[in-house]
């Protein structure tokens, strides 16, 4: 088995490839890249039982033949090679020569024949979304996917597809991520992806208008189709947190504030904030301006933005991290604040529009 092929090319198809790719494996094939030729064509797989990515490149060759070989030293000697193109040889012995100007890597192979096989397409369901709309939406919510493992289910994003729309919803028990956005697809529908399948996505989206990434989910798996990769991801099981009924429907105070203001108070506040010293901010919300107070073992800050409010005065707490992840993603110049108690989730929402909803809860302030 012997090809000629870009360096360049090469490389890119294994890094992008390895991200599926299991360090430590029952399976030790498992711990290597698949490599499967056909005349000009070379497709590279990676897998890990939970998550696979396939792609196609163009080689010059007129053999067939397929074999692993170790992704993190493969990529490492294709990385450091000399010229421009690169000669891979496998023996039968599966000898791997790497070879290109004056440099020559050795190392070895093993058979592909335990390799298993990737999930196949069991449904003719295509749900088509521009690359770098999907690319937004993952990059808006993904901050608010639970971390432990004390609800399985909430360690994915939930795809809510119903009358052409599709929501994205994140949740980790302290706030909350949706994203809105319109699709080609009427009929209802959900599942929910694992967080680091979505993570592995988002890196493989463009953010050229024109491209298409097409979705097909399964019962149990979903296969992501991205310009020149396949993703595989297994799906989670399990019933999401009914998202609907914890957005509240109604505010008392509403705030118009600019974002990147808001942000900025935000994070002058966090120089003060560590886990030895977790203390929230204090937001007060009267005549048109927002105060800022944070008091913790390390000092103490006081900070005030100018805003449009309506309604009645309100004071309420937050984690400072909770609160900047949103209106860090966000962006749009202006966000709107609701809120309808100093113990009850805020809202933001655009000003105009509804792409997003995010809902941070607040924590009960201690008494000054």
């Amino acid at each position: 088995m012997k090809f000629i092929c870009s360096k360049q090319t090469l490389y890119d198809a294994i890094v992008n490839v390895s991200k599926a790719v299991s360090e430590r494996s029952t399976l030790p094939s498992l711990e290597g890249i698949k490599f499967s030729l056909a005349d000009s064509l070379l497709e590279l797989t990676g897998y890990n039982l939970e998550m696979g990515i396939r792609t196609v490149i163009s080689v010059r060759s007129e053999d067939k033949g397929s074999c692993i070989i170790n992704a993190r030293l493969f990529s490492e000697m294709i990385k450091k090679m000399s010229a421009d193109e690169v000669l891979i040889d496998i023996s039968e012995s599966y000898q791997v020569t790497i070879s290109g100007g004056v440099t020559k890597f050795n190392m070895f192979a093993a058979s592909a024949e335990d390799y298993p096989e990737l999930p196949e397409k069991d449904s003719e369901t295509q749900i088509p979304i521009a690359q770098p709309v999907l690319k937004n939406m993952i990059a808006q919510t993904k901050f608010a996917v639970a971390l432990t493992e004390d609800k399985p289910i909430l360690k994915g994003e939930l795809f809510d597809i119903e009358d052409n729309t599709l929501t994205m919803v994140a949740i980790d028990g302290y706030r909350m991520a949706v994203r809105y956005e319109p699709v080609k697809f009427s009929e209802p529908m959900k599942f929910v992806v694992p967080s680091k399948s979505l993570s592995e996505i988002q890196g493989l989206l463009s953010d050229n208008e024109e491209d298409t990434v097409y979705i097909h989910p399964s019962r149990k798996h979903i296969i992501f189709d991205i310009g020149g990769y396949v993703v595989y991801s297994r799906l989670l099981e399990g019933d999401f947190h009914p998202y609907k009924s914890a957005i509240p429907n109604s505010s008392n105070t509403d705030v118009v504030v600019d974002r990147k203001e808001l942000i900025s108070t935000l994070e002058r506040a966090m120089l003060l904030i560590n886990d030895r010293s977790p203390s929230p901010v204090r937001c007060y919300f009267e005549n048109d301006h927002v105060k800022i107070n944070c008091t913790t073992a390390l000092g103490k800050i006081s900070d005030e933005i100018n805003a449009e409010i309506s309604g009645p005065v309100i004071e309420i707490g937050f984690k400072c991290k909770y609160l900047l992840d949103p209106l860090k993603v966000i962006d749009d110049e202006k966000v709107k604040l609701k809120m309808g108690g100093s113990l009850l989730a805020m809202k933001i929402v655009p000003c105009e529009g509804e792409r997003y909803t995010y809902l941070v809860l607040p924590v009960r302030l201690p008494r000054e």
